[in-house]
Protein backbone atom coordinates (compact mmCIF):
# COMPACT_ATOMS: atom_id res chain seq x y z
CA UNK A 1 0.00 0.00 0.00
CA UNK A 2 0.88 3.27 -1.16
CA UNK A 3 0.85 6.86 0.50
CA UNK A 4 0.67 10.35 -1.54
CA UNK A 5 2.12 13.23 -0.21
CA UNK A 6 -1.13 14.99 0.55
CA UNK A 7 -1.34 12.16 2.97
CA UNK A 8 1.76 12.10 4.44
CA UNK A 9 1.53 16.28 5.00
CA UNK A 10 -1.57 15.08 7.32
CA UNK A 11 0.30 12.78 9.17
CA UNK A 12 3.41 14.84 9.29
CA UNK A 13 1.14 18.50 10.32
CA UNK A 14 -1.05 16.07 12.70
CA UNK A 15 2.12 14.60 14.53
CA UNK A 16 0.74 10.83 13.92
CA UNK A 17 2.75 8.28 15.20
CA UNK A 18 4.28 6.24 12.50
CA UNK A 19 7.84 5.30 11.64
CA UNK A 20 9.08 7.62 8.76
CA UNK A 21 12.54 6.06 6.71
CA UNK A 22 14.33 8.20 3.88
CA UNK A 23 16.17 5.98 1.83
CA UNK A 24 18.25 8.02 -0.14
CA UNK A 25 22.26 8.67 -0.02
CA UNK A 26 23.57 11.01 2.96
CA UNK A 27 24.07 14.02 0.66
CA UNK A 28 20.65 13.94 -1.10
CA UNK A 29 19.31 13.82 2.74
CA UNK A 30 21.42 16.82 3.67
CA UNK A 31 20.60 18.92 0.78
CA UNK A 32 16.88 18.42 1.47
CA UNK A 33 15.16 16.10 3.84
CA UNK A 34 11.31 15.88 5.37
CA UNK A 35 12.51 14.81 8.67
CA UNK A 36 12.55 11.03 7.80
CA UNK A 37 14.96 8.86 9.33
CA UNK A 38 17.99 8.46 6.85
CA UNK A 39 18.90 4.91 6.21
CA UNK A 40 20.08 4.47 2.70
CA UNK A 41 19.08 1.59 0.85
CA UNK A 42 22.35 0.08 0.41
CA UNK A 43 21.90 -0.42 4.62
CA UNK A 44 18.54 -1.16 5.36
CA UNK A 45 18.40 -5.29 5.11
CA UNK A 46 21.34 -4.44 8.35
CA UNK A 47 18.66 -2.50 9.74
CA UNK A 48 16.00 -3.99 9.71
CA UNK A 49 16.43 -6.34 13.26
CA UNK A 50 16.09 -2.55 14.77
CA UNK A 51 12.66 -2.41 13.72
CA UNK A 52 11.93 -6.07 14.93
CA UNK A 53 9.43 -4.75 17.92
CA UNK A 54 7.61 -2.49 15.10
CA UNK A 55 6.01 -5.39 12.69
CA UNK A 56 2.74 -4.53 12.73
CA UNK A 57 3.42 -0.53 13.01
CA UNK A 58 2.83 1.58 9.96
CA UNK A 59 6.32 2.16 8.48
CA UNK A 60 6.43 5.14 5.49
CA UNK A 61 9.53 5.15 3.96
CA UNK A 62 10.55 7.29 0.49
CA UNK A 63 13.40 8.25 -1.81
CA UNK A 64 13.78 10.18 -4.64
CA UNK A 65 11.56 9.11 -6.79
CA UNK A 66 9.76 5.74 -4.98
CA UNK A 67 12.07 3.53 -7.17
CA UNK A 68 14.52 3.08 -4.06
CA UNK A 69 11.89 2.98 -1.47
CA UNK A 70 10.07 0.84 -3.51
CA UNK A 71 12.37 -1.56 -2.82
CA UNK A 72 12.60 -1.24 0.83
CA UNK A 73 9.51 -1.75 1.22
CA UNK A 74 9.86 -4.75 -0.44
CA UNK A 75 12.64 -5.66 2.07
CA UNK A 76 10.71 -4.87 5.11
CA UNK A 77 7.59 -6.91 3.91
CA UNK A 78 9.87 -10.08 3.31
CA UNK A 79 10.95 -9.70 6.83
CA UNK A 80 7.22 -10.14 7.95
CA UNK A 81 6.18 -6.14 8.40
CA UNK A 82 3.00 -5.53 7.29
CA UNK A 83 2.25 -2.28 7.25
CA UNK A 84 5.07 -0.55 4.99
CA UNK A 85 3.56 2.56 3.08
CA UNK A 86 6.12 3.97 0.07
CA UNK A 87 5.50 7.28 -0.85
CA UNK A 88 4.59 7.96 -4.44
CA UNK A 89 6.83 9.73 -6.24
CA UNK A 90 9.17 10.37 -3.59
CA UNK A 91 10.86 13.87 -2.60
CA UNK A 92 10.09 15.38 -6.40
CA UNK A 93 6.31 14.59 -5.69
CA UNK A 94 6.64 16.70 -2.72
CA UNK A 95 8.63 19.26 -3.52
CA UNK A 96 6.60 20.10 -7.18
CA UNK A 97 3.64 19.81 -4.41
CA UNK A 98 4.99 21.91 -1.17
CA UNK A 99 7.93 23.21 -2.29
CA UNK A 100 11.46 23.08 -0.59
Amino acid sequence: MDINVQELKQKLDQKENFIFIDVRETYEYEEFNIGAKLIPLGEVMANIPDFEANKNDEIVVHCRSGKRSGMAQELFRQAGFTNVRNLEGGVLAWIEQFGN
